[in-house]
């Protein structure tokens, strides 16, 4: 499995036979989305820095709320959570989706912005090895936020999402504090790759992508 960071919240990740992208999101945040061809579009909420479908080329599967979902070998699971701490009654319900592949299970928390996960969504996350988390605050979690929900989780790999780079409009803390703050030394890749073998088996890593 091969992890790419196109920006913001939104990922590529390459399975052994389908490529799905995770949360595009509009030009009106800054940066410009690029087009990216892939077999299956993932949007946690619809929000527009989230869910711009049409960046995604290759008449790719939409998949929008919580399921069960297969393709070729690859299962994802969507579970309902909140971009807010009143049950969403501030900014709306978003899905949290697990892809699982080969050994390996991938979480994305989209705008994830509870204090605390409920039991549902903990026993939902609880064999995550890698967790794509918002770190980036305003929105959605800040880092003592993430380093809460990281702790409860325990995931094996770390990478931050949804924070403040260059070009972004939106007001959010740039990954440095986040960095600082959950006192693990990064190691910054173009582009990550795992395998059931490779991944970590006892200190958490952090990995910081660069946008591609």
């Amino acid at each position: 499995m091969k992890i790419s960071w196109l920006g913001h919240s939104c990922f590529k990740i390459k399975c052994k036979e389908i490529d799905l992208v995770i949360d595009p999101y509009s030009d009106s945040i800054g940066i410009k989305m690029p087009k990216v061809k892939a077999d299956a579009v993932l949007v946690t909420h619809n929000h527009d820095d989230h869910n711009n479908i049409s960046a995604i080329t290759g008449n790719p599967l939409i998949i929008n709320g919580p399921g069960e979902y297969e393709m070729k070998g690859t299962f994802i699971y969507g579970k309902r959570a909140y971009h807010d701490n009143k049950n969403g009654l501030e900014r709306g319900a978003i899905t949290i989706y697990l892809i699982e592949e080969a050994g390996i299970t991938v979480a994305h928390l989209g705008d994830f912005n509870q204090d605390d996960l409920v039991d549902e969504q903990m026993e939902f996350l609880k064999n995550v090895d890698v967790l794509l988390v918002p770190v980036g605050g305003t929105y959605s979690l800040n880092s003592d936020g993430a380093i809460k929900i990281i702790n409860e989780i325990e995931p094996r790999v770390i990478i931050p999402m949804h924070y403040k780079c260059p070009g972004v409009k939106i007001s959010l803390d740039g990954v440095d504090k986040f960095i600082n703050e959950i006192g693990l030394s990064p190691e910054k890749l173009d582009e990550f790759k795992i395998s059931k073998e490779s991944l970590p088996q006892n200190d958490m890593k952090l990995v910081i992508l660069n946008k591609q």
